[in-house]
């Protein structure tokens, strides 16, 4: 944290001084990040522009780049933090093909391929090692920045590109060992300096996993009992940076341990109160990073070298795409999330500075290769925004050729334990989002074809096709699926198609958006396992609310809207009256207000329990238990 310090020390002097650097680096950050965010661009070619228009290579408002550079290291930490924080464990184990099998192909073939060229054109052998093993990396910040920004990560290509990125900052532990090894030049060195290290690694790994399942939730439920945000921040970044420096020593990258912590929080229900809290860290620190690889940027340099460094830049650039695409669909990637997420892991990564550097304090890799190399990598991170917007409008011609000539792709035919969403409309969309963020894969079919092409230029599951088709339902693996959701407009063709479904798929669970109360009870009839009527719904929602805010305590108005749900959508219990034998439905309104009565008793005893709970931001009890 000295560095920390340092940097926001108070001095007399004007911008040559530690403050008036950070005055250039915001003034800087914000003016070009909202600039290129104008312009679509993006904010990180606008971070990457402002560092090089400050730096020593452009006007030399900061001359000395080496104190930002350690503080802009931790927005690659909280970066992986919060990617921590949207995974769990489990998803991790469902992923491992992709983690273990895609990428470690990806690294160990593309590293290979580099390290031939690097001899093609007269590197010796150790510096071509070097240049194969630092450039295989992709820029972890800057492809989930992107994937952030876009709104992709929870796509198939996202998905992908973020396993790829996964075992990339796994690989940079041996790669971090072996090249202070490789001037000694002793095999029996390497191989037994590698042993140490990845025996370290395990025992780290589970010594942190262990102790932060049994420690981190009981921690945060006594700084949460306090009510003070301060000290839940604190203890957010106390965890962060403590589980970050402990890999860090045992030989494991500092990013990696907070990826880890990450998913140690994500276990536990405080997680969406820490992803508040360390966004503003984040943000500031992760554009701080990418400001001072602007910085590294020789213009100079660059200009005197413009054909090689075209062809570096063209070179690396196009062939880790297409090695990334072919790999990408050897594992069952569908053509069109493999282009894009090829398109993503184009560019080198930030681990490579630091590679470089190591590489040259050794003697393995000479001063104006090492050079080069950076102004290469910092070019192809400042051409992968527009890369990326011509590989998806590549990947979008492919699809609508595919989509002339079939229905359902080839890659569709094995898939299994999915849910079918028929109709991408908005409501469709919805139900995608939330089986998006729960880690459930899903497939949705749509008659609109340009609302299937859009989706699809997105990299989302979505075909073209008629859910009334029995083809069309097979090739979606509906014997396989969990569960099949009609979200299109309720018409007269819905009933006959729920039918038909039931009857050729009796063991599918089928889900049914329905406009009222009478189309839900007639799919309640054909034996929908849900139907849910939109109109009424939202009113009760909306009704719901109102209640709210006119001072009625809420747990009567969630009994009010529950009886009114269950008189205006299932069955009404009659009772008689008059003489002549007639009945009139019971009144919801009065049968709500007797189920108020029924619960008294426990609803006071929950609310007792509730007190010890509270939520920061309003203070107000909890039911669940934890922060909202």
């Amino acid at each position: 944290m000295e560095e920390l310090t340092s940097l926001i020390t108070t001095t007399s002097n004007a911008h040559e001084t530690p403050v008036g650097d950070v005055l250039v680096f915001l003034a800087a950050g914000v003016l070009f990040a909202a600039l290129f965010q104008r312009i679509r661009f993006g904010q990180v070619l606008g971070y990457l522009a402002a560092g090089a228009l400050i730096g020593p290579f452009g006007l030399g408002m900061v001359a000395d780049t080496e104190e930002a550079s350690m503080l802009a290291e931790f927005g690659v930490v909280f970066l992986l933090f919060a990617i921590g924080l949207e995974l769990s464990f489990e998803r991790l184990i469902v992923m491992r093909k992709l983690v273990f099998g895609l990428g470690a192909a990806q690294v160990v073939l593309t590293g290979i391929v580099i390290a031939l060229a690097a001899l093609g054109v007269g590197l010796p052998p150790t510096e071509a090692f070097v240049v194969g093993g630092a450039l295989a990396l992709s820029s972890t910040a800057f492809v989930i920045q992107l994937l952030n920004e876009r709104g992709e990560f929870a796509t198939l290509h996202g998905r992908a590109a973020f396993s790829i990125l996964l075992f990339q900052d796994l690989a940079v532990v041996p790669l971090l060992v072996i090249l202070p090894l490789l001037g000694a030049g002793d095999a029996g060195s390497i191989m037994l300096a590698m042993a140490i290290a990845v025996a370290k690694a395990i025992a780290a790994l589970v010594v942190i996993v262990l102790i932060g399942r049994l420690l981190l939730r009981p921690l945060y439920k006594v700084i949460a009992q306090t009510r003070a945000q301060e000290l839940f921040t604190a203890v957010t970044l106390l965890i962060v940076l403590g589980i970050g420096w402990a890999t860090q020593t045992v030989g494991l990258s500092m990013a990696l341990g907070a990826f880890l912590a990450g998913l140690l929080v994500s276990e536990s229900e405080y997680r969406h109160q820490v992803e508040a809290d360390i966004g503003p860290f984040r943000g500031i620190l992760i554009g701080l990073f990418f400001m001072t690889v602007g910085m590294g940027i020789d213009i100079g340099l660059a200009f005197e070298n413009l054909g090689w460094l075209t062809v570096i830049v063209v070179s690396l650039m196009v062939g880790k795409a297409v090695i990334a695409t072919g790999l990408a669909m050897l594992f069952g990637q569908s053509m069109i999330a493999s282009i894009r997420a090829g398109a993503l892991l184009c560019q080198g990564g930030e681990f490579a500075f630091v590679l470089f550097e190591i590489a040259s304090s050794n003697s393995l890799l000479g001063h104006e290769t090492s050079q080069m190399l950076i102004l290469a990598i910092a070019f192809s991170m400042a051409l992968t925004p527009p890369f990326t917007v011509l590989a998806g409008r590549l990947a979008r011609r492919i699809d609508q050729r595919q989509s002339h000539s079939q229905s359902v792709p080839q890659e569709l035919l094995g898939i299994s334990d999915h849910v079918i969403v028929c109709g991408y409309g908005r409501f469709g969309r919805t139900i995608c989002k939330l089986l998006d963020g729960a880690g459930v894969r899903y497939v949705a079919v749509d008659l609109d074809a340009s609302v299937v092409a859009q989706a699809r230029a997105d990299g989302k599951p979505v075909y073209h096709g008629d859910m009334r088709r029995q083809a069309l339902l097979h090739g979606v693996g509906a014997e396989r699926a969990r569960a099949l959701v009609v979200t299109m407009d309720a018409d007269d063709h819905i009933a006959p198609a729920v039918q038909s479904i039931h009857r050729h798929f009796p063991d599918l669970d089928i889900f049914v958006r329905c406009l009222d109360a009478s189309q839900a009870a007639l799919m309640d009839q054909l034996g929908v396992k849900g139907a849910v009527p939109e109109i009424e719904e939202a009113s009760l929602q909306l009704g719901q609310s109102v209640l709210d805010h006119c001072g009625v305590p809420h747990q009567e108005s969630l009994a009010l809207t529950a009886g009114l749900r269950r008189g205006g959508i299932g069955p009404r219990p009659v009772a008689p009256v008059g003489q002549g034998g007639t009945s009139v439905p019971e009144d919801p309104v009065v049968a709500a207000s007797e189920e108020l009565d029924r619960r008294a008793a426990a609803s006071q005893m929950a609310e007792e329990e509730d007190l010890t709970d509270y939520d920061f931001k309003g203070g107000e009890p909890n039911k669940f238990g934890h922060p909202r």
